[in-house]
């Protein structure tokens, strides 16, 4: 019975334990990050954003979500129902399982894989079967016009998103995600991340993230002016909150992933006092918040891209710089024996 209790109970309590711990502060944070968003987007167009529910506003996404849950759901007459209900819960569930390989600080992974970027890179491409069962169950033309628009989009990207990925990992020699953070220690600190040897890469990989999670102004699967709300378009109730919330799930790790792969994961500006004083998990959290304020004020100043431009970017554009820039690193490695 003892035996028994080491090698297979406390395992899986430990990992429940810890999965659920990633789970409940990720979505405060989101709850958070969510004000966090409107609030920018509302000081730079001089508003207030915000203000009522809590001090400063900072409790509006708890009320929006009690609005949701205790709303009405609403299934349109014509919808395949199963498929209908399924697809928002497809679509958060793959948003946040990603999360399980995620190292906010030396050792705090939930599963240290060694072939974690790959493991996140494989969960977030299915993410698009959520938003094409969405639209096409709804059994309406506009969720449908709005689901191809998006796993056009998604898919569009996610092959710039994968040669980036391969560029990283060709100065890393490893597929582990803490490797990658360590691999960018050095003496010049945050002059030894990869956002500086690979910076048009960064930003290939950083636009690349704004059209994969749909954020403006590559929102073109639920451009209002066009498509009414994309793929949600009959959507109401909790259905809805889960996609939003995959969304924003979604957005969040692309911030993570950024921060990573180019800003050094955990690690302090400069190894020394008093940025090593502070725990690595806070260096994690404030780079993540930093990208995401990046995000956000691109969602306020950047006007929405057409869709023939939004194509035009990613397969004649980026894919040919993404795939010169994997050559080019690939022979200075060579040539200057550098390879890891």
């Amino acid at each position: 019975m003892a035996e028994i209790w080491t090698t297979y109970i406390w395992p899986v309590l430990v990992i429940t334990a810890h999965s659920l711990a990633v789970l409940v502060t990720l979505l405060v944070a989101i709850a958070f990050l969510l004000v966090a968003d409107r609030k920018i987007w509302a000081a730079v167009q001089l508003r207030r954003g915000p203000n009522v529910v809590g001090p400063f506003g900072l409790l509006q996404s708890f009320a929006d979500m009690l609005k949701f849950i205790f709303k009405e759901p609403i299934i349109p007459a014509g919808a395949n129902k199963g498929v209908f209900l399924l697809a928002p819960l497809v679509s958060a569930v793959l948003a946040l399982s990603a999360w399980a390989v995620i190292p906010v600080s030396e050792g705090w992974a939930v599963a240290n894989l060694n072939i974690g970027i790959l493991y996140v890179f494989a969960v977030s491409s299915l993410e698009v079967y959520g938003v094409i069962m969405g639209g096409w169950a709804s059994n309406s033309k506009y969720p449908f016009l709005g689901a191809l628009r998006s796993a056009a989009q998604m898919v569009s990207y996610e092959v710039s998103i994968g040669f980036v990925i391969i560029t990283v990992l060709l100065l890393v020699g490893s597929l582990n995600m803490t490797d990658i953070v360590l691999a960018q220690q050095g003496d010049y600190g945050m002059f030894s991340w990869f956002w500086l040897p690979l910076f048009p890469v960064f930003i290939i990989f950083f636009i690349s993230a704004l059209a994969e999670t749909n954020r403006p102004p590559f929102d073109l699967p639920e451009a209002e002016s066009e498509l009414v709300a994309g793929f949600m378009v009959e959507y109401s109730s909790t259905p809805y909150l889960l996609f939003m919330l995959g969304e924003y799930v979604a957005i969040v790790l692309m911030c993570a992933l950024t921060t990573i792969l180019f800003l050094g994961g955990w690690l302090p500006p400069f190894d020394i006092a008093p940025f090593n004083w502070l725990p690595g998990v806070f260096w994690f959290v404030f780079k993540v918040c930093l990208v995401f304020f990046m995000f956000s004020m691109v969602k306020a100043i950047v006007p929405r891209y057409r869709y023939d431009q939004l194509m035009r970017l990613g397969w004649k554009v980026f894919l040919p710089l993404s795939l010169f820039m994997i050559v080019a690193v690939a022979s200075v490695l060579h040539f200057f024996d550098l390879a890891p």
